[in-house]
């Protein structure tokens, strides 16, 4: 399947997206909030990679979501219109929250896959560029790239997934602080609070450095990496008493002994391992 918002090339057990659109500064149009869950439970469901890296083009990351999709208040500008001219404020609200919902189902497929996905930040990553990197497993920047919550500047709250999950990466403090204020918090900052794993000089060094992590998580066991993503999100998410009984209860059902004597056996071998794919998801058909 081709897709108009990002450029994907599977290769190596790698998913790479690519958002193609740097003379817009990779802003996020109505095409990108469709096709990014379709291309990313597509990848997951149908097991055609173990990794997905998230990249872009040009000098921005991502100026947010298009301008254009503001217009009347992120739906479709006839039917706000109509809300608008009756006074309906109540027919008005529920269509933007259906909208608004829709569009978090855009990134909440990013945390929900089964597998890890890392993202790759040049320059400037601006609103919505946040609330898609915070969806993310691990996240790595250029030394020239920052990050800033851009929605208190156009008289908005951020309403996508910042803050429910960027609240697990940065000081509650710090939070408030790029909330109310709207500014930049450079790479190094970043780094420094936990936001991003690591920096590098420049895009290509990031891709060469984030790639070599991806080829690393694609060569151990799907399962296992899908039982540290799912354990490590309940984790964060629920109490230790919970998350406890919730790991045990994931290597009561899903521990291979076939999957670990393998992974031995490479190792003392000094070979790469040969694992299992991740199961297709019963029932979900192939789409590109």
């Amino acid at each position: 399947m081709t897709y108009k918002s990002f450029d994907l090339t599977i290769k190596d057990q790698i998913a790479h997206i690519v958002l193609n659109r740097p003379e817009k500064r990779n802003a996020l149009a109505a095409d990108f909030w469709v096709e990014l869950p379709i291309a990313v439970r597509d990848i997951d469901e149908n097991a055609k990679a173990r990794v997905i890296v998230i990249s872009s083009t040009g000098p921005i990351f991502c100026a947010g979501i298009d301008l254009s999709m503001l217009a009347g208040g992120v739906i479709d500008g006839n039917e706000c219109a109509a809300c608008l001219s009756h006074k309906n404020h109540a027919t008005y609200g529920a269509a933007f929250l259906a909208k608004v919902k829709y569009l978090q189902d855009t990134f909440t497929a990013l945390e929900q896959c089964r597998i890890p996905v890392l993202v790759a930040v040049q320059g400037g990553c601006y609103g919505a560029g946040v609330d898609m990197i915070t969806a993310c497993d691990m996240r790595y920047a250029t030394e020239d790239a920052f990050f800033t919550i851009t929605e208190i500047d156009v008289g908005m709250t951020a309403d996508v997934g910042t803050f429910p999950r960027i609240l697990n990466h940065l000081p509650e403090g710090i939070v408030r602080e790029l909330a109310y204020t709207g500014r930049k918090m450079d790479a190094a900052e970043a780094k420094a609070h936990g936001l991003v794993n690591a920096v590098y000089k420049d895009q290509d060094d990031m891709l060469v450095g984030v790639m070599d992590v991806a080829r690393q998580i694609a060569s151990k066991s799907p399962l296992a990496v899908m039982g540290c993503k799912k354990t490590i999100t309940y984790g964060r998410d629920h109490n230790t008493e919970d998350a406890l009984e919730q790991i045990a209860l994931w290597n009561a059902s899903f521990l291979n002994p076939t999957e670990m004597m393998e992974a031995m056996q490479a190792r003392a071998q000094k070979r790469p391992a040969n694992f299992a794919d991740l199961p297709k998801i019963s029932g979900r058909q192939k789409t590109s």
